[in-house]
């Protein structure tokens, strides 16, 4: 079901705000793949070469890189799996199997951001190797957001290269 975007509003709830924008871009990205053919997600129409199977790969494994891998400190296997070089890995799984991927991760992101305070600095020994390049909580999720709202743009162009769907 799809997420409706936050309205303006005054708001008490910064985390909860900033979750509802996630969600919603989440949302958004499973949208734009909605009816595309296999073969469609796994092609590019752009000269980079970017597929959107690849642009949503990228996308769940930046979430995982900012708040398991980087907030969290845990250890990630491969924390940067999802790209060799400037080129993005295609999986080559279904449009179902990348929605559940973005909500597998958008599930943990929300466990994570939950249990701790906006303000509150990334753990050291993930990403980060001292104090002084740890951001907090709130960053890493303005970050997250920017980069769900760039990419679903780029993803409005390649679906409407694709079949001339027109995107929000």
């Amino acid at each position: 079901m799809p997420v409706a975007f936050p309205e303006p509003s005054s708001t008490s709830d910064l985390r909860g705000l900033m979750l509802q924008y996630l969600d919603y871009y989440r949302s958004a990205i499973a949208g734009k793949i909605d009816g595309l053919e296999d073969g469609d997600l796994y092609r590019s129409t752009v000269p980079s070469g970017w597929t959107p199977a690849g642009l949503i790969n990228h996308l769940a494994n930046v979430e995982r890189r900012w708040l398991r891998w980087g907030f969290m400190a845990e250890p990630v296997l491969d924390p940067w799996r999802d790209h060799v070089g400037e080129r993005w890995i295609t999986p080559e799984v279904s449009a179902a199997d990348l929605i559940s991927m973005l909500d597998r991760t958008g599930s943990r992101t929300r466990a994570i951001v939950e249990a701790y305070e906006l303000t509150d600095t990334a753990q050291i020994g993930g990403r980060f190797s001292e104090e002084s390049s740890a951001p907090q909580l709130q960053w890493i999720l303005l970050h997250l957001i920017h980069e769900y709202a760039r990419h679903s743009g780029h993803l409005d162009v390649s679906r409407e290269l694709i079949d001339g769907t027109v995107g929000e």
